[in-house]
């Protein structure tokens, strides 16, 4: 019966190559191309660049810029267009190096699995080529299984004990040759699994444990945009596979040769690749940075990134006052952590240790964890395995010294570092007299601050009282956006139901713009550093940050905020949202690609790219601006900082006016106004 479809289906099918399959009979010549169903990839015979040596893989067919997917002869290229791809006698697809080539230079390999000829290669929408029958549908082979330096959508990656089969990356030698290369990237199921990436043999960035929703080491990770993200970890199966929710989104992971890894998401519009995500991206991202038993922290950008963990102390303090961190930390000589008085430091928003050799039991709760540790004066650590899942499960100890542990501002885990009772009281600072001394401070600074509070009533409401008799009150309108109204978290909720102004999770903004990143930094102003961000579905955007120590930043926020997102016009900046959460305070606008307009008119290598045309396009952009804030919009607004810097030019050079942090409302029909703050440039 099995004989009988087969010929019905060679029968049906036309001795030319079928559209998304190559039949057991059939053979593919170099220009000879297969597409699948959607005509979302391509199979066949390739070069890049210049180069005239040929490979055969697979590519996005529906992507302008050539993008190679998977790479079947990598280390064997052929030297000119001989080259041709065919079964052979056994049911492997093969590759040969010439018309008459009798020994393939690339294989499926699969002979001692196939008990019968397999009979079609077909390639799925997924990007995946498949060695199957097309009759019982069973697959034989799939290059899925065989990934080179791409992960695709829907591709699993690791590892699965009924077909044996380990799943990883390897880059290419260069861009321009797809060949074995140096940096691979690959799970490790030992102890408790985590994502390595190997630069040869030396261990180059970890990913950290699997929490549940992420690995504890890429805070920018999710599954809320694009993905769905499965991850498996069983005696049989240690696996992850990333699913796009959208299938429109077109989108990659690559391992390139110099040691990063990459997330691209092609954008239609622009016709480029947009990456959004890479790691290694920092220094505390380098694997074991701050060697053994230390932590690294970037949050502090003038300060040494590397800690010694408590109850530790550095090895050799000479190298590490010249911040050198290579030889790590050690135990302080007085720490005792196994005489019945010790207790456990709790770090937060960690990526752990290295999980290699750590203990697992996923049958107890975190305080069953902590009781297991203290029983065992082998254990230094322990943490939750899946802290982000349905209520934390699991535990995880560590028994010797500390590797790779690194702090973040956002996303990460809670880590437990055993310590004696000394290095407990000072971290916590909560032993019985440090218990005494922390309230008798708080109490201190709230009367200090009560005091402070009403001496500035008493001296705020006397210097009006003064005021209204030395000088008319101000010309200024009423308003309801006056920048002196209290600023809280309720208004900017209500501007979010309203439709006014969306508002943004801290989570998203710190993965847009790679944990803020010096890489993403545009620059900075009164207000604080401004970054560049790619939001996972590939828009582009521009974040201000507010400052710490800016208080013209804070006045700059409330009124921005307040103002610009009532304003609409072709040549204002738009914003798209802002951001608070803990004690962050960001604006998110548009990304206009060309910066400001001071760039182009004091800069004497871009002067000459604006010529009259462009000039005036620019100018007539302005005054149109301008006209809508002072007669045609909602609110009648003086801008009061108009100046080139604050001019920005999107990608057809387009003005949009910026920067409302100084601008003040005016009443209908006044004509004037005074004000006490001095403002301009």
């Amino acid at each position: 019966m099995k004989i009988f479809f087969f010929v019905l289906f060679s029968f049906l099918v036309d001795s030319c190559l079928s559209n998304n399959m190559i039949m057991r009979t059939q053979s593919m010549r170099d220009g000879d191309v297969i597409y699948s169903e959607g005509k979302r990839f391509a199979f066949g015979f390739f070069s890049l660049g210049t180069s005239k040596l040929r490979y055969v893989g697979i590519w996005y067919a529906q992507v302008s810029e050539q993008t190679v997917v998977w790479v079947a002869n990598r280390d064997h290229p052929i030297n000119d267009t001989s080259g041709h791809i065919k079964f052979s006698s056994r049911g492997n697809l093969c590759v040969y190096g010439s018309v008459n080539g009798t020994e393939p230079i690339w294989s499926t390999d699969v002979l001692d699995t196939i008990s019968e000829p397999a009979l079609v290669a077909k390639l799925s929408d997924l990007g995946n080529l498949v060695l199957l029958d097309p009759v019982t549908g069973k697959s034989f082979w799939e290059s899925f299984n065989h990934p080179t330096n791409t992960l695709l959508p829907f591709m699993k990656f690791g590892f699965t004990r009924q077909d044996g089969v380990d799943r990883f990356m390897t880059s290419w030698r260069s861009p321009g040759d797809p060949g074995l290369g140096n940096v691979t990237y690959r799970i490790d199921r030992r102890g408790f699994p985590q994502m390595m990436m190997y630069k040869g043999t030396a261990l180059w960035w970890r990913t950290g444990s699997w929490t549940g929703q992420r690995w504890s080491g890429v805070p920018q990770m999710t599954n809320k945009f694009i993905f769905n993200i499965s991850f498996v970890n069983s005696p049989d199966e240690v696996s992850i596979t990333y699913g796009v929710l959208d299938p429109s989104v077109v989108t990659r992971m690559v391992l390139n040769e110099t040691g990063i890894l990459q997330r691209f998401t092609w954008n239609g519009r622009d016709k480029k690749w947009i990456g959004f995500w890479s790691a290694p991206e920092e220094k505390c991202d380098n694997y074991n940075h701050c060697g053994l038993n230390g932590y690294c922290d970037t949050t502090s950008p003038d300060k040494f990134e590397c800690s010694c963990l408590p109850g530790h102390e550095p090895k050799t303090p000479q190298a590490w006052n010249l911040r050198d961190a290579s030889d790590g930390c050690k135990r302080s000589k007085a720490a005792s952590i196994c005489n019945g008085k010790e207790g456990f430091a709790k770090l937060k928003r960690v990526k752990v240790p290295n999980t290699s050799a750590v203990s697992v039991d996923m049958s107890i709760t975190l305080k069953e964890c902590e009781k297991r540790c203290l029983r065992n004066c082998s254990c230094v650590a322990y943490a939750s395995a899946y802290h982000e899942s349905d209520g934390a499960k699991g535990c995880l100890t560590w028994h010797g010294d500390m590797l790779d542990t690194r702090t973040y501002l956002s996303a990460g885990q809670d880590f437990y570092l055993r310590v004696d009772k000394a290095e407990l009281a000072r971290w916590n600072g909560n032993g019985s007299s440090g218990k005494r001394r922390l309230l008798l401070i708080l109490i201190s600074m709230i009367v200090v601050v009560m005091l402070l509070m009403i001496m500035l009533f008493c001296f705020i409401r006397r210097r009006r009282q003064a005021n209204r008799h030395k000088k008319p009150p101000s010309t200024f309108a009423p308003s309801s956006f006056d920048i002196e109204e209290p600023f809280v978290l309720e208004e900017l909720e209500d501007k979010s139901r309203k439709g006014e102004l969306p508002l943004f999770e801290l989570s998203t903004i710190a993965a847009a713009t790679n944990n803020f990143s010096f890489q993403n930094k545009l620059g900075a102003g009164g207000f604080g550093p401004v970054y560049k961000g790619v939001l996972q579905n590939g828009m582009e955007i521009a974040v201000k940050r507010l400052s710490k120590n800016s208080g013209q930043g804070m006045e700059e926020f409330k009124n921005e905020v307040k103002l610009i997102s009532k304003l609409q016009h072709r040549n204002l900046v738009r914003i798209l949202g802002c951001c608070v959460e803990s004690e962050e305070k960001m604006l998110v606008y548009e990304y206009l690609p060309n910066k400001s307009l001071d760039c182009f008119i004091f800069r004497e290598e871009h002067r000459a790219e604006l010529d009259w045309p462009k000039r005036m396009g620019i100018i007539r952009g302005i005054a149109r601006g301008i006209l809508y804030l002072h007669q045609d919009s909602r609110l009648r607004i003086i801008h009061r900082d108009l100046k080139a810097s604050n001019v920005l030019l999107d990608n057809e050079m387009i003005p949009k006016i910026a920067d409302f942090g100084m601008a003040r409302i005016f009443g209908g029909n006044q004509i004037e106004g005074s004000t006490n703050r001095v403002v301009g440039t």
